[in-house]
Order: C-alpha cells, then sequence, then structure tokens
C-alpha cells in the first residue's frame, strides 16, 4: 500500500473528526476568494464613486482573514497531531521510518487542504453572483452584471492557501521527530499545563476586569482619560485581556471550588463528578477559552457598530442635509409634481472678532428659521431676543466643547442665548454654524448677503437623477439623495465584510471549541463506559453531558457579550447614536449559530462516549 492510498484511506477514517475543520476551512477559502473576485471586479469599480475605498476594504480584510486562517488552521493543526499521536506511535512500533511516517501526515494534509481548496473556490464561482447582488443591496446599487470568472482571483487564493497548507503540512512532518515513542503512546492522556490558582490571582482578576470596565465607561473629557492620554484605549484593551484571562484560570475555578463544599447541591445525580471535570476543563482551557471570549467581544462589537452605523443611515443623512436639495444661486426649472417645498434664503456671512482662527458663521433672520424649521416639522421653536442669538451647531458635543456664551462682530457683542443641535440647513452647503438674528438685528447687520435655494421633493431617495442635474448647473450644492446613496456605499461595503468576517471568526472559534469538546470526549470515554457499568442511567449522563459541553460554550460566549455591552455602550456615548436595537440583533444572530455549534458538540460528544 503506497502512501498516497494510506492517507486517502486515514482521511475517510476520520472524515466526521475533520468535518468541522474542514467546513470552516471551506468557507473561509470561499470569503477570501469572494473579496478577491470582488476586488478584481472592474464592473463594480467604473460604476461606484468608491471604488478605491472597496479596494482598500477588501484588501485590508484579506489580508486579516490570511492572519486569522492561518492561525486556525495551525490550530486545529496542532489537535488533530495530538489526538493522532498514538496511532503514530503505533506506525514507529511497527518499524515504519519516521520520514515515511513523516511523509504520512503531510500528504494527508495536503490532500486535505487540496480538498478545501478546491471545493472552497468552486463554491465561490457559483455563489459570487448571491455574493455580489449582496454587496450591491448592502451598497444600494441597481447593476446588471453577467457571470463573475476572475483568473486573476483563483491564481492569488490558491497561492496563498497552498502556502499556509505546507506550513501546516511540514508541522506535520515535524512532530513525528520531536516526540519519542513512550511520548507519543501516552499523548492522549497528557492535558495542558493547569496555571496556579490562589485567592491573590483571584481578586486581582476580579479588580482588573473591574478596572478595564470602569475605565472604558468613563467619559472622554475625563480626568482619567486626560491624565492616561491616547493610550487609554491601549490600557483598556490590556486589562481586559489579563482580567478575562485571570478570570478563568482563578475566578470560575475558586467559584467551581465553592460549588462543590455545597453538599445538598453536588450530591445531587452526577453534580460533584459534573463540577469536578469542569474544574479541571476550565483551568486547563484557560488560554483556548480567555481568546474566543476576546475573539467574540470583537466580532460583536466590531460587527455592531459597523451595523448600527447602516442601521441609522437615514437619521444621519437627515441630520447633516435636511433638505432635498440646496445650492447658492437663483432658483432652477424643476417639475411642480416632485416638489413639496421651495424656498429662496437670504443669509449674511460673519466672522467673529474674538476667535483666533477667524470662525465664519452663516446669519438668516428669525422669520426665515422659523419658515424653515416649520418645513422640518420642528417643536417648541425657539426665538432669539434683540441684542442675542441663537446657535445652531449640529457637531456641537457639549462632553468635547465649551459652549460659547457671545460672539463679537464688528466691535458688537451678540449675546447666545441657545445652542441647537439639529441641522436647519443643509451643511455641506451653508456650514456647520447658523445664527439666528432677529428680524431688525438682521436688517441692521452690515455683512455680505447671500441667497440660497432650500426645496424638498417627494421620495427624495429616488432622485438621484435630478439631483445630478442640478449639481452640473448650480454652484455650492448639496444633495440628500447623494449623500444617502454615498453614506450607503461606503457603509455597505463596511457592513459586507464585517458580515462575513464575522461569520468566519464564528464558525472557526465554534470550530476550536469542538475540537476542544471532541478531545475532551475521547478521553472521557472510559469513565462514561465506568458509569454505565456501575448503574447511572443514561438520562442522568447525558445530563452531565449538556451541563459539560454547554459550560464551555456558554462561559466564552458570556464573557464575551459582556466585554461587547461594555464597549458598545463606550461607542453609543462616543458616536451619539442609540445601539440599542441593531445591536441586540446582531448578537441575537450571533447567539443562535453559537447554539447550534453546542448541539451539534453535544451529539458528536454523545456518539463517542455513550
Amino acid at each position: 500500500m503506497t502512501l498516497f492510498s494510506l492517507a486517502r484511506k486515514n482521511i475517510k477514517r476520520n472524515l466526521k473528526s475533520y468535518g468541522l475543520y474542514v467546513g470552516s476551512t471551506i468557507f473561509s477559502i470561499l470569503i477570501y476568494f469572494t473579496f478577491v473576485t470582488l476586488q478584481y471586479n472592474e464592473e463594480i469599480n467604473a460604476v461606484s464613486d468608491t471604488s478605491q475605498q472597496i479596494s482598500s476594504v477588501l484588501n485590508a480584510s484579506s489580508f486579516v482573514l490570511i492572519v486569522f486562517v492561518s492561525i486556525f488552521i495551525v490550530y486545529s493543526n496542532s489537535f488533530f497531531m495530538k489526538k493522532r499521536k498514538k496511532e503514530v506511535g503505533l506506525y514507529s512500533l511497527l518499524g515504519s521510518r519516521k520520514r515515511s511516517i513523516g511523509w504520512l501526515l503531510f500528504f494527508e494534509n495536503i490532500m486535505i487542504g487540496l480538498f478545501s481548496l478546491v471545493i472552497g473556490m468552486g463554491l465561490g464561482i457559483l455563489l459570487s453572483q448571491l455574493f455580489l447582488s449582496l454587496l450591491l443591496q448592502f451598497m444600494g446599487l441597481e447593476l446588471d452584471i453577467g457571470f463573475i470568472f476572475s483568473p486573476e482571483a483563483i491564481v492569488n487564493t490558491t497561492l496563498v492557501f497552498l502556502l499556509i497548507f505546507l506550513a501546516t503540512s511540514l508541522q506535520g512532518y515535524r512532530i513525528v521527530y520531536r516526540f519519542k515513542l513512550v511520548e507519543l503512546f501516552s499523548a492522549s492522556r497528557k492535558g495542558e499545563e493547569l496555571p496556579k490558582t490562589n485567592y491573590y490571582f483571584t481578586v486581582l482578576g476580579i479588580l482588573t476586569l473591574t478596572g478595564a470596565y470602569w475605565l472604558a465607561l468613563q467619559d472622554i473629557t475625563s480626568e482619567v482619560w486626560g491624565f492616561i492620554g491616547l493610550g487609554t484605549p491601549l490600557v483598556i484593551i490590556g486589562l481586559t485581556i489579563l482580567g478575562t484571562y485571570l478570570t478563568f484560570s482563578s475566578v470560575f475555578v475558586a467559584i467551581l471550588r465553592v460549588l462543590r463544599k455545597r453538599h445538598t447541591l453536588v450530591w445531587k445525580a452526577l453534580h460533584l463528578w459534573t463540577v469536578s471535570q469542569l474544574l479541571y476543563r476550565i483551568k486547563a482551557n484557560a488560554k483556548t477559552l480567555t481568546i474566543i471570549s476576546i475573539l467574540s467581544a470583537t466580532t460583536i462589537t466590531a460587527g455592531g457598530v459597523v451595523f448600527s452605523l447602516y442601521y441609522n443611515i437615514d437619521q444621519y443623512v437627515e441630520e447633516n442635509t435636511p433638505f432635498s436639495f440646496m445650492w447658492e444661486g437663483e432658483t432652477e426649472e424643476m417639475d411642480d409634481a416632485d416638489v413639496t417645498f421651495q424656498e429662496s434664503i437670504q443669509s449674511k456671512t460673519i466672522i467673529d472678532d474674538q476667535d483666533v482662527a477667524e470662525f465664519e458663521y452663516n446669519v438668516i433672520n428669525h422669520t426665515t428659521f422659523t419658515q424653515l424649521a416649520e418645513e422640518l416639522d420642528w417643536e417648541n421653536i425657539p426665538s432669539p431676543s434683540e441684542g442675542r442669538a441663537l446657535l445652531i451647531n449640529p457637531f456641537f458635543n457639549e462632553r468635547l466643547e465649551t459652549e460659547a456664551d457671545s460672539i463679537t462682530y464688528h466691535d458688537h457683542s451678540y449675546e447666545l442665548s441657545d445652542t441647537i443641535t439639529e441641522s436647519i440647513l443643509n451643511v455641506d452647503t451653508t456650514g456647520a454654524n447658523t445664527l439666528v438674528f432677529t428680524d431688525q438685528d438682521y436688517r441692521e447687520l452690515e455683512a455680505e448677503e447671500r441667497k440660497f435655494q432650500a426645496v424638498q421633493v417627494s421620495d427624495d431617495r429616488n432622485q438621484l437623477p435630478l439631483s445630478q442635474s442640478l449639481s452640473s448647473e448650480t454652484e455650492n450644492f448639496s444633495s440628500a439623495p447623494q449623500d444617502y446613496q454615498d453614506t450607503i456605499e461606503s457603509t455597505g461595503i463596511t457592513l459586507f465584510v464585517s458580515t462575513f468576517l464575522g461569520l468566519v471568526f464564528l464558525m472557526a472559534t465554534g470550530s476550536i471549541i469542538f475540537f476542544k469538546v471532541l478531545t475532551e470526549a475521547e478521553e472521557d470515554k472510559d469513565k462514561y463506559t465506568i458509569l454505565h457499568h456501575i448503574g447511572v442511567p443514561k438520562k442522568d449522563r447525558n445530563k452531565t453531558i449538556r451541563h459539560q459541553v454547554g459550560i464551555v460554550f456558554l462561559v466564552p460566549l458570556t464573557v464575551g457579550l459582556i466585554h461587547s455591552v461594555i464597549a458598545l455602550i463606550a461607542f453609543s456615548g462616543l458616536l451619539q447614536i442609540n445601539l440599542v436595537r441593531p445591536v441586540t440583533m446582531w448578537m441575537l444572530c450571533y447567539i443562535v449559530i453559537y447554539t447550534l455549534y453546542y448541539w451539534f458538540s453535544v451529539q458528536k460528544f454523545k456518539q463517542t462516549v455513550l
């Protein structure tokens, strides 16, 4: 029997064990191939104004995906090697040379890699049209693009993943020379080195994680941020990682030890045995659980923020471009059937004499302000008084800025009675800062006067042709339809990439936990056999399996969710948008997929030990 045929036979025999690994690898190749295909697609680059951004985002995402998939494949491969060390030892005992065994492992891994590569790229070619349609849907583009086939993407993907599989295959080849025969036979009984646990690390873990959360929830203008400076986010990340590791290696262990002392709890059914098993596994897998928790938190946070930005595009456009169109100059002819509001606005421009940087303000009178506010359905419209003004600044943030008391123009001071953080005019046309004077103060203001046109049309999201026509005929033009299209294009590509990267990360982390569970199931097979022989009911054995696997899945997911909730609360305050609904939807999707992995792991554990 040749090495190739033996490798093929071994793969068939271990196909169930390799299933999730192969599936996750195929999905990773599929996503990478899709990104590269879209990156090389000239039709998208020719149509979209954000083609350079699309290329940059896909480039960066492809690099991140390569790094992560490489780590995942190396990590997964180490689990399979550990599981098969006894098999390797048996080959050595039967007289096979180390070189032959090494080549056998090398060929097996290469064959699995080539199989995954062919299937991944094949699915990528078949599903490229679907992924492209999804991307165009996210970006709000309507294009009729035919079948996509990119030879450049095939070459790129093949070279990248062949290098990855070659590296992991060499890892399998080297393992034969790194261990003695006795070590190979005892490898299945070797657990990961147990981190030391004591009350000092338990308290330190609680304090470290609490400190990270407290610092993350501090306002950016707080004294703590002022003291640490730009390094504050790095401090938060460092404390979170350290606190998470100490939580798994010490805090949870301390909790489980307390539970073991509660006789009313542990002496029921197999609770004592379950708690003892969890105590060992939480300690032994502290590093892995920490990585999974941090990665889950990062995925949920990044995906939640991007999805929230996409979800709030309408709000963003309305805040910055309240009118469908605005330009400087005279009126333009338009179809009256589309126009629902049109107003010529007289405005004056002044520069605050107090500002060293010559801060510019756009000034309108109270009558114009009232007309525009009524059109925008404002409630409780304020009014300025003589010698005082209203300041409209949609970007004003009371946490970061100090509200001005007055402005001075030509030696005349105007007190600011109120600051409004909603746009009354399109920011891109008139600027962010607008002052509202009384009609009398406005008439007496000696400054250059300009005329603007504010137009509101029905169904403005579908008025891009009209927007493009007006843009070519006017000056200083701003458009809500164009802003919406530009924003949805840039945010859509980011959402598309973050969604699929998140799925890859989720599948990889779920697979890593599955490998851990499968390894532990092999080690516990004899223990469950003993439980069966001493008469423990199958119902109780199933229950302890669900509890053990459930804790291994639930603990990192819960910690990751808590991390992401804290991070998203901080981002919500920083971005000044409501993230609750979109983030909840994102988290629910994550939990559902994670639950599927849990169910699959429980079933596989039962098949192994029962």
